[in-house]
């Protein structure tokens, strides 16, 4: 919610909060420091061009999960893991609706970038078709968005992504 309504936009992220607590389930907020430390938020997800990571730590605390996009560079990836990221994320990996005119990873990086002994997560135009081939480059998480809420079933295509993992874990 990136709209200028500051009172919703706190209240969504604090009823979230509150609802991840339930179920031990950290919640990240997407590229906004001070609306993860205001909702008691697990961490934070930065972009290129959101709040520096010493700031964002200094604000959120040691404990908190800060992660990193990454996109189609290593040496961002390099700097992010010097500086103390949490996970770093790299994409997009394919076309996507919401990320039209980004830049495009190779599942290479995501083998090369194992180096920095962090989780990494990939991200753009993931599907259930495209996502195993990440997951064996080397990817820990997929971001999804369009593929999961634009689901007929949600918890059905939910369930078809973790079905990825558990093939990957057991072959």
């Amino acid at each position: 919610d990136k709209t200028h309504d500051a009172a919703r936009r706190l209240r969504k992220p604090c009823a979230l909060s509150a609802i991840c607590g339930e179920f031990d389930v950290p919640l990240g907020i997407n590229d906004d420091v001070e609306l993860a430390h205001a909702s008691h938020a697990a961490g934070v997800h930065l972009g290129e061009d959101d709040d520096e990571f010493a700031a964002a730590r200094a604000v959120l605390g040691t404990n908190a999960i800060i992660g990193v996009s990454c996109y189609d560079s290593l040496q961002r990836a390099r700097d992010a893991a010097a500086a103390g990221a949490d996970y770093l994320a790299f994409g997009a990996f394919f076309p996507s609706i919401p990320n039209t005119g980004g830049r495009h990873a190779k599942t290479d990086l995501l083998r090369d970038a194992r180096e920095f002994g962090l989780p990494l997560v990939a991200i753009g135009g993931i599907t259930t078709e495209n996502g195993r081939s990440l997951i064996a480059a080397g990817a820990d998480y997929l971001a999804v968005i369009s593929a999961l809420f634009g689901a007929s079933d949600v918890r059905v295509a939910a369930q078809r992504f973790a079905a990825l993992f558990e093939r990957q874990d057991s072959g």
